[in-house]
């Protein structure tokens, strides 16, 4: 079965822009290449290790997105509680990446697509400046923090993606 994704048309940022809307362009450059680069997969494809001892694969990545996307909007910045992960536990803190072999792909692309959206939400209308509700490591955490802290986070895992992708089926690039 093939693996379809929404939002892979990536729009590049803009060269002028104020700085709230720079740093949302770059994050959802980056979201977007993430999806591009498990768009038209198969399941199987999407489940691929890369090698061993590592659990990293292309769902995994996903997953993984999905729990930050969640951690940084609905916790940090919105200060909501959350006991378990979406696909972690105690039991397993990696569920993220660790629990692909039977997962279904349609849903967690569905989870993170909901997750973006609602870190859309959460941050839609803020001013950089704002204060998360809850700290970090005992720190405050800012919305600008969250943004470009994202933006490393996809950036670095898409680079992840891009060895993947290849190791999958060659394909290089975007």
């Amino acid at each position: 079965m093939t693996t379809t994704t929404s939002g892979t048309d990536r729009i590049e940022p803009p060269f002028a822009a104020d700085e709230n809307a720079m740093l949302a362009s770059w994050l959802d450059f980056h979201r977007a290449t993430l999806a591009v680069k498990c768009q038209g997969l198969t399941d199987e494809q999407l489940r691929l290790r890369s090698v061993p001892p590592s659990t990293l694969s292309l769902l995994g990545l996903v997953r993984h997105m999905a729990e930050v996307e969640r951690h940084w909007y609905q916790g940090i910045l919105l200060g909501e509680e959350h006991s378990e992960g979406l696909y972690w536990s105690a039991e397993d803190e990696d569920g993220d990446f660790n629990g692909v072999d039977t997962a279904d792909t349609a849903e967690a692309f569905a989870t993170w697509q909901a997750q973006i959206d609602l870190a859309r939400r959460a941050a839609e209308g803020l001013p950089l400046e704002t204060v998360g509700r809850r700290k970090r490591r005992g720190a405050d955490v800012t919305l600008r923090w969250i943004q470009v802290h994202m933006i490393e986070e996809y950036a670095r895992h898409n680079g992840h993606a891009d060895l993947l992708r290849e190791l999958v089926d060659g394909s290089t690039g975007e």
